[in-house]
Parts: structure tokens; sequence; C-alpha cells
């Protein structure tokens, strides 16, 4: 034990050294876009259109968002209020419902005429949290729930999806 806090404590100057010579996340260009969009959202209501880049998951896509005429930067939007198994997954089953909710997601988005609203600030950087819509789905996050993709999130905490992999979504 002691051999390991002795370890620890020389460690500490070399940790404050790399934190402060090499860029944080929170410094890219990513996090300052993200940060960017939620600051200039305006009302819950307001409507932005997006350009749907890539889906990187059953609840997260990045698209450049279009806030004012040449003011369109690229950023990673989560839809809000829902939890989506992981494509890192812990389990074969939690592999296969992360892919099928990512399809899930890609054919919603597919439908065209994409806009986010009820922008936030997402507890990562990088990212926003944020309502979305298309021109046939008024609600992004509740078409994923009600099709059995996603379970409801309201922040905290997220239990796993292995334990009860069979009986939370369709395969």
């Amino acid at each position: 034990m002691f051999v390991f806090c002795v370890a620890a404590s020389t460690m500490l100057p070399v940790r404050d050294w790399v934190r402060r010579w090499l860029p944080s996340f929170a410094d890219s260009q990513a996090a300052r876009d993200a940060e960017m969009v939620w600051k200039r959202a305006g009302s819950p209501d307001m409507r932005y259109g997006v350009d749907v880049i890539r889906i990187i998951d059953g609840d997260t896509f990045e698209a450049r968002v279009h806030l004012s005429p040449g003011l369109d930067p690229t950023t990673r939007i989560r839809l809000r209020g829902i939890d989506a198994p992981e494509l890192k997954a812990a389990c074969p089953e939690e592999l296969q419902m992360a892919e099928a909710a990512t399809e899930a997601l890609r054919g919603l988005l597919g439908q065209g005429d994409v806009a986010i609203y009820n922008i936030g600030p997402d507890k990562y950087g990088g990212r926003v949290v944020a309502d979305a819509a298309t021109k046939r789905t008024s609600n992004l996050s509740l078409a994923m729930l009600a099709a059995g993709h996603a379970r409801s999130y309201g922040g905290g905490h997220r239990s796993g999806w292995c334990a009860n992999a069979g009986q939370s979504m369709p395969r």
C-alpha cells in the first residue's frame, strides 16, 4: 500500500503537466460548435433545419445545423428524453438491439426535412440535446419509444441493457 501511495503521489505533477500542455476536449472545435448551437437556439419552440451527416447510434446523430444564413456549425445531436442501446455493447443481445435502434433512427431521419428544437447543452462536450422532427414524424424520441427501440431517460444513471435484453426491446 505504501508503494502504491508513493507511486501515485509522484504521478500527480505529471498529470497536471499533461493537462496544461495537451488541449482538452472542451477546447475542441466540436465543443465550440455545440456550445454555439445551444447558446444561439433562442426559444424552445424555434426550429432549425439540419442536414444529417451520419447516424451515430439509436439516439444520436451528427448534423449541420442552419442557425442563420452563413452560420452552419456541425454538431452531434442527442435525442431528448430517450436512451437507446449502445453499439459498444456489453452483450450480443444489446448489440442486436443497438443495431435495430440505429436502423430505426436512420429510417426516421431518412423521411427528410429534419429540424431540431428545444435545444440545450448535453452533459458531454461536443454535442447538444434536442427534440427532432421530420416532415412525417413530429417527435423522433416519441417515435423511437413507441417502436420499442429506446427507453425513457431523464438524466442520471442508466441501467444496462443486458439483464432484461429479451424483455425490453424487439429483436
